[in-house]
């Protein structure tokens, strides 16, 4: 049992392990600057405990956020972690999520400059990149609904059950998988295809269509890939790595 289990005998090892991940992954974020102040939001639900899952303590910046500070709460918005404070918009978010899609076990939410500007548009990506192929297939749109609210909790959860890479009109984007680290592979695919396609939207001529049969060959590939245990695990890692090297510790 590790020192910090020992300190924490009502934990089971299986949260504190998701714990240091989801602690890691807000360290990730934080490197790529994918960060809104302190208004955006990632989860993670607690393996052998489907009603539970944990979120950054609403207040600390994401190169703050240990293990120890992420919030426990349950489906019905009960926070378990004594002290602990959530953003009601991202309860309603995750929490829709969830309810909505058994198999999800990480939701990542962002409000880049890149998947904000998309969400500015109508059907706005196209079939114009490779980055775009990873993600072309589960690509939903879902219009702005009044935030925090169960009205707004229940159809996303109806868009989510579409696919698992998600661009919230007029707001930004949001990503769910069956791993932490295959949420966060979806949602750098996303994120890299959103920021071409606003590239493309500066230039001066039309961008090349990737040719249809293309895209269906790519799809199906991928139909088969982004399920699996192994799909951005190698990226992961090496993303932690990278977090690792400033320093800062995140498992305590």
């Amino acid at each position: 049992m590790s020192a910090a289990l020992q300190l924490k005998p009502e934990m089971s090892e299986a949260e504190w392990n998701t714990r240091c991940e989801l602690a890691a992954l807000y360290h990730v974020i934080d490197h790529l600057g994918w960060t809104d102040l302190i208004n955006t939001h990632m989860s993670a639900r607690i393996p052998g405990e489907p009603n539970h899952f944990l979120i950054n303590n609403y207040g600390e910046m994401f190169d703050e956020i240990t293990a120890s500070s992420l919030v426990k709460m349950d489906m019905d918005g009960n926070i378990l972690s004594p002290g602990g404070k959530f953003n009601n918009a991202g309860f309603i978010i995750h929490s829709g999520v969830y309810k909505a899609r058994p198999d999800a076990n990480c939701v990542l939410h962002t409000h880049t400059r890149a998947g904000a500007g998309v969400s500015l548009l109508k059907n706005g990506l196209r079939p114009i990149s490779q980055d775009h192929l990873h993600v072309l297939d589960d690509v939903v749109y879902h219009d702005y609904g009044v935030p925090a609210t169960q009205e707004e909790c229940d159809a996303l959860g109806v868009s989510c059950v579409s696919g698992s890479c998600v661009v919230l009109m007029n707001h930004g984007l949001l990503t769910l998988g069956e791993t932490i680290h295959g949420a966060m592979m979806r949602l750098y695919m996303l994120e890299r295809a959103c920021e071409l396609e606003l590239i493309a939207r500066t230039l001066d001529e039309p961008p090349v269509i990737v040719d249809e049969y293309v895209q269906q060959k790519a799809a199906e590939r991928m139909k088969k890939m982004r399920p699996t245990h192994g799909y951005g695990l190698g990226e992961w890692k090496g993303l932690v790595r990278t977090a690792e090297r400033k320093g800062f510790d995140w498992r305590r």
